[in-house]
């Protein structure tokens, strides 16, 4: 009878202990799992729209250059919300809290928006590629877009028909300073002669109106806007990747606070499909345009 009475209690003992490690287990999954949900809330509350740290409190100031051409911009007006990167601007603004009439633009010199220092804006969009040496002085978002290049020349050109970017390295090639294509003429072209390089998108147009030049090196959609709507009697001969500086980002402060909050709207506007949208509404002509190997 006493050995009967003893195995019961000695089971009892056992079944409380393993009671009592599995109440452990779970006390202490719940308090992972409550850490990790405050980390979480945390996390979201940096980006929340009061927690933001802007150069003027309760207002998103986005930088970009002037003139701003379409595909990008429509009417030289970044404001309007039209043309690709101001509806991606208003589209990153709205995810971040904004609305539209608490968004002020500046403008900004395309080399000066990469160039180190302090910045007057909170995040610029021009068509800037994210590239190893501007990462050092300055804070990119993920890509919103990834651009290739193309080569302008005239309608009557020879050079029309050609395939290979070996065959406009004899041509006087006209870019703008500071550009990735800049990068793409000297090392995939690397053209007999020096390029000509300018200040400004308006100073490659007028050398190529003037013939000082015989090609533009830009990237695609400006070279479709330009041989549509700025110079007559010319055309996109071709277009070509140029590894490394075709993809485009917003471009911020070096460190900002905000840059992890303009990430995560980008990559929210990937997740929903309307970075594509936006994309398709602005950006669908490139596609016509013949490749260069």
């Amino acid at each position: 009878m006493s050995k009967l009475r003893v195995v019961p209690a000695l089971l009892l003992i056992a079944l409380a202990a393993m009671l009592a490690a599995c109440g452990g287990s779970d006390s202490g999954s719940s308090s992972a799992a409550a850490d990790s949900t405050a980390a979480s809330s945390a996390a979201a509350d940096t980006c929340a729209k009061d927690q933001l740290a802007l150069k003027t409190p309760g207002q998103l100031t986005i930088g970009t250059d002037k003139p701003a051409y379409p595909p990008y911009f429509e009417d030289d007006d970044p404001a309007n919300g039209k043309g690709f990167e101001s509806a991606v601007a208003y589209a990153i603004a709205k995810q971040l809290g904004f609305t539209p009439d608490e968004v002020k633009w500046v403008v900004v010199p395309f080399d000066s928006s990469y160039a180190p220092g302090d910045k007057q804006f909170d995040f610029d969009v021009n068509q800037i590629s994210i590239t190893t040496d501007r990462q050092k002085v300055v804070d990119f978002s993920t890509p919103y877009y990834t651009a290739p290049q193309a080569i302008i020349v005239a309608a009557d050109s020879p050079l029309i028909g050609k395939t290979m970017l070996a065959d406009f390295k004899d041509a006087q090639i006209g870019v703008q300073v500071g550009t990735t294509s800049l990068d793409a003429v000297t090392s995939l072209i690397a053209p007999s002669a020096e390029p000509k390089v300018f200040n400004n998108s308006n100073d490659v147009v007028a050398a190529f109106k003037q013939g000082q030049v015989d090609a533009i090196v830009t990237d695609l959609p400006t070279a479709l806007y330009l041989t549509a709507a700025v110079l007559e009697n010319a055309a996109v001969a071709g277009q070509f990747s140029a590894p490394g500086g075709d993809q485009w980002g917003a471009l911020l402060q070096k460190g900002s606070a905000l840059t992890p909050c303009v990430d995560k709207a980008i990559e929210a506007m990937k997740a929903d499909g309307e970075l594509d949208n936006l994309t398709m509404t602005w950006m669908a002509e490139q596609a016509g345009a013949p490749e260069l190997k």
